[in-house]
């Protein structure tokens, strides 16, 4: 996952009104004052700038030498004395709000960086780290002319320039230095023994994405970087394994930190009050539909975990015709979206992939991958789903998210009308730098992803309706899992036994989501559920407040023309220019 003021970005096209000379004017101011943020993100992670579309950082690697954290904070403090400056004198209301949002940025990444700082033992994932490195400069909708930078940032990584060492080295020393630091605590024992598990994927995934192409003369580096990265994998199986600790819950500071980084403002208490009562409206819900499933196809059951786990056997996908597969569905959810006027589609075909072995070990589930969101000339983002694996007699190992009623829901919330269509609103809807990349958190991206499912589902086959109410569900088990598993009020397996008997989801996801609860990424996950909520909301209240005049399409359009605003920030456009421009 890229770094937290980066994630998630994206951009490009949808055909919209030009905006205002008033609007541009804002925008271009607002962007101004972005671009002090960019260039401080330029010096400490260039690979995660470059990855956005700022230039001249193609062959630039990170820093991890002696004195770094130092530096970024020193250079954090120097930036927010900076913004404030510009906040006082702004006079524009929104670039006042997008400075706003830049300053809780900054002060977002000095909280989180010292929070690390005071409780954990510092530990990188190399092998992710490099591969990523490389992956963000070979791709299909990066120019050719930009490959040769890939060759470049490896041999900086392997210490083969002058005035560069390896970074593997920088890394050990950077854990090193604070092994003796009294409180610290290390990573979680699961974590590193599955981050080792996988590293040879992502070592020999490098050589997968360099072979793939017609450069020449990498494989000296590659080897000797990928002999780099296997060393300090034997360092952290004999130095920060035994170190790692066998708790996986976090400082009770960190993880409402998590919460707060991820734009959930409530505490874990709250959210388990929340989400359990809406677990059960949703399973009653789900209940009620499974019996008319089952009639229809003539099934001698209504209890919706069998409803479901038939309709994974019978509609099982073949991993060689889930991609034409995944194609049908989204022309049939299009259909639905302008026949019932929900959102204004792009004049342009929506991408969907299926994911290299290296990206599925990094990512198993479903998500779109986004590209460059500053000087974009053309890339778009892409549905990427994961790569199944073949058995010995030509079967393929099925998951949740191959079969054919799964599919409908899941291609609304990561293609269209969920985040693909979210993203590409970005840049042509005239939207400022801050609200497009750094206003990003997951309450506001995936609030909008599962609201999607919610406006294309009264339209879905009634098996598609019934796993989008699964999902849903999930997604409600999610806000209260999440913080029970990190408060200590339940255990892995109880959780696990949960996802899979309740729920009605596989192992394999069921084993995803523990392990994003308790250390991928805690708190993340209560987002989605989280930011739905507030998505509904302003829904209802949009409806009271225009009454006849109400059009779903137009207030639509109007949400993601704003950009990844945050939720309060989205109320106050909904309401004080949408509504009024709808009531004039």
């Amino acid at each position: 996952m890229r770094n937290m003021m980066i994630s998630g970005l994206l951009a490009i096209a949808v055909f919209t009104a030009p905006a205002t000379a008033a609007e541009e004017d804002w925008v271009e101011k607002s962007n101004e004052h972005a671009q002090v943020v960019l260039e401080v993100l330029a010096k400490f992670s260039p690979e995660g700038a470059a990855s956005i579309g700022v230039e001249g950082l193609d062959e630039e690697i990170s820093d991890l030498s002696e004195g770094i954290y130092e530096r970024g904070m020193q250079a954090s403090y120097d930036l927010l004395e900076e913004l404030h400056r510009r906040e006082a004198e702004e006079t524009n209301r929104k670039v006042r709000q997008d400075l706003g949002i830049l300053i809780q940025t900054v002060e977002d990444n000095i909280r989180t960086s010292k929070l690390e700082r005071e409780n954990m033992l510092p530990y990188f994932n190399m092998s992710q780290m490099i591969f990523y490195g490389v992956r963000g400069l070979i791709d299909p909708q990066i120019p050719r002319e930009r490959y040769p930078a890939a060759v470049s940032r490896m041999e900086k990584y392997a210490g083969l320039v002058e005035g560069y060492e390896p970074i593997t080295e920088q890394a050990k020393a950077r854990t090193i230095e604070r092994f003796d630091v009294e409180g610290l605590i290390g990573p979680y024992k699961g974590q590193v023994e599955q981050d080792l598990q996988r590293a040879e994927t992502f070592v020999a995934g490098m050589n997968d994405l360099l072979s793939g192409t017609d450069l020449q003369g990498w494989e000296e580096t590659y080897e000797t970087l990928a002999g780099q990265l296997r060393e300090y994998n034997e360092w952290v199986r004999a130095e920060i394994l035994p170190r790692a600790r066998e708790d996986y819950r976090l400082p009770a500071a960190m993880y409402e930190n998590s919460l707060r980084n991820w734009g959930v403002d409530a505490s874990p208490e709250e959210l388990i009050e929340q989400a359990t009562k809406g677990y059960m409206d949703i399973r009653n819900e789900m209940e009620a539909l499974a019996p008319l499933i089952a009639a229809e196809k003539g099934w001698d059951t209504t209890d919706y975990r069998e409803v479901i786990a038939k309709l994974k056997t019978e509609g099982a996908l073949d991993g060689d015709k889930i991609l034409d597969h995944y194609h049908a569905v989204l022309r049939d959810i299009e259909e639905i979206i302008v026949r019932e006027k929900l959102v204004t589609l792009p004049d342009r075909e929506a991408g969907i992939r299926i994911a290299t072995a290296a990206e599925t070990a990094a990512q198993p589930a479903p998500h779109l991958d986004t590209p460059r969101m500053i000087g974009n000339t053309g890339e778009y983002p892409t549905f990427v789903i994961p790569q199944l694996t073949q058995n010995e007699d030509g079967s393929w190992v099925q998951t949740d998210d191959t079969y054919v009623a799964g599919s409908w829901t899941l291609t609304a919330h990561e293609a269209r009308p969920g985040h693909e269509m979210q993203f590409s609103s970005i840049i042509e809807s005239g939207v400022s730098t801050t609200r497009a990349l750094f206003a990003f958190n997951s309450a506001n991206v995936e609030g909008w992803g599962l609201y999607a499912e919610a406006i294309v589902r009264p339209y879905l086959p009634l098996e598609a309706q019934l796993i989008s109410l699964q999902y849903r569900l999930m997604r409600a088990a999610r806000m209260f899992l999440d913080p029970m598993l990190n408060l200590g009020t339940i255990t892995p397996e109880e959780a696990k036994a949960l996802i899979m008997n309740d729920v009605a989801v596989g192992e394999s996801w069921a084993q995803n989501e523990v392990e994003r609860y308790t250390y991928r990424m805690p708190g993340q996950a209560t987002a989605y559920y989280y930011g739905y909520n507030k998505m509904q909301a302003l829904r209802a209240q949009t409806e009271v407040k225009l009454s006849d005049k109400f059009d779903q399409q137009a207030v639509h359009d109007f949400i993601l023309a704003q950009g990844l605003l945050p939720p309060d920030i989205l109320k106050d456009a909904v309401m004080n220019e949408f509504v009024p421009s709808q009531v004039d």
